[in-house]
């Protein structure tokens, strides 16, 4: 009987298993699972005929027996996809409570690395040199304003949604920059809190697919990390990024990037802060040469951000375009309109610009002063060695 019963399987599998998974493909939209709902149906078959006979209707019963299946597998797909949704809408909601503008940027800072990098107060305290205790405070003080607030554990609603989004994107990048050129100690980049923060713009980018900024900001990641490697010299020592070996930049990563920012621009509407950063970010990475560099559009995309949103610092960035674009003279007008900007006072940036842009006028012995000026300024070490060798050099030119 139980030979008869697998003959009787082995002929009616030739015959309706074709019918059978072109059947069950229709049902789950998947030709790789039908084909296993059949075999699954085929394995019962030869466990229960030799037991209870070879059915009136074998194909029939087959096919039924893999359709209860089916139903089983798109109902319980059904489930995980709700609890993945429930899961993505949780998780949406805490980053926008532990960005929530009612807390400080440091709270902020450190209650978004401990709440959604998973990075403890000790890590996050070495990222940014400060004692273990003042980040615990920090942490502490955050989870109880969010109390005293009444901050509730929720989306935003639509007319709050584009300034929420905002202290979000300003969060991650802000982790971002402070790994991608520290304010201070001697290390010039911190890579862990660069990829903390690529993974949570990446994060971000997946729960609001539809928000430009988003991908814009992911795409600024991408590509200022792509760099990495070779911003610093064998002993640690800055480099430049017009002295950089671009062999050594991140082909993958300059690649994701650019395939970011093509989602930011394919959301329409006008690019963001994020996506014209990007966008610049992006004339560099197209450059195979430094002096590929199409710094005319890199002038052009400046003029736009300092109007979407000015800001002394994009001003300064922006000298820097124009001066590669249309003249160190053209630049340093700029920057000297820059001076009295109280927000520049400590900036040691701004003498650092001025520097560059008089040597490469001849006035070397005003560069020196500047680079000495921009030495005494910055807390990076790297970079404090970099400019006093810049003061150096223009010493002896002068």
């Amino acid at each position: 009987m139980a030979i008869d019963a697998q003959r009787a399987v082995e002929a009616v599998w030739r015959i309706e298993s074709a019918r059978l998974i072109a059947g069950l493909a229709r049902i789950v939209g998947d030709v790789g699972v039908a084909e296993e709902l059949a075999q699954d149906a085929l394995v019962a078959a030869l466990e229960q005929w030799p037991e209870s006979g070879v059915p009136e209707k074998p194909g029939a019963w087959l096919m039924g027996t893999a359709k209860h299946r089916a139903i089983d597998l798109i109902r319980r797909n059904q489930r995980l996809g709700r609890k993945y949704e429930e899961l993505g809408d949780d998780l949406l909601r805490l980053v926008f409570t532990a960005c929530h503008p009612v807390l400080s940027t440091e709270a902020r800072v450190a209650l978004t690395l401990r709440l959604l990098g998973g990075l403890t107060s000790e890590e996050i305290a070495r990222a940014f040199l400060v004692p273990v205790a003042t980040v615990q405070q920090r942490i502490v003080r955050a989870k109880r304003t969010l109390t005293e607030a009444h901050v509730p554990f929720e989306l935003p609603p639509t007319p709050e949604l584009a300034e929420r989004l905002a202290s979000v994107l300003e969060v991650v990048y802000l982790i971002f920059n402070e790994g991608y050129a520290a304010t201070a100690g001697d290390d010039w980049m911190r890579p862990g809190l660069c990829e903390d923060a690529l993974r949570l713009g990446r994060i971000l980018a997946g729960l609001v697919p539809d928000e430009p900024e988003v991908h814009g900001l992911v795409a600024l990641m991408e590509i200022q990390s792509s760099r990495s490697r070779a911003r610093k010299g064998p002993s640690g020592e800055m480099v430049l990024l017009l002295d950089q070996d671009r062999g050594r930049w991140d082909q993958l990563l300059i690649r994701r990037g650019l395939a970011a920012l093509q989602r930011a621009e394919d959301r329409g509407g006008a690019f963001g802060p994020y996506a014209l950063q990007a966008a610049i970010a992006a004339c560099h990475a197209r450059a195979r040469r430094g002096e590929d560099t199409d710094w005319k559009r890199i002038a052009a995309l400046y003029d736009a951000l300092a109007e979407l949103a000015p800001s002394p610092v994009v001003e300064l960035n922006r000298a820097v375009a124009v001066a590669m674009a249309f003249g160190p003279a053209a630049g340093l007008e700029i920057v000297d309109s820059l001076a009295t900007e109280p927000a520049l006072g400590a900036y040691h940036l701004l003498p650092s610009v001025r520097g560059d842009l008089l040597a490469k006028l001849g006035r070397h012995g005003e560069a020196r002063a500047e680079f000495e000026r921009a030495a005494s300024l910055t807390r990076n070490e790297p970079e404090r060695r970099l400019l006093q060798k810049r003061a150096a050099a223009s010493a002896e030119r002068g």
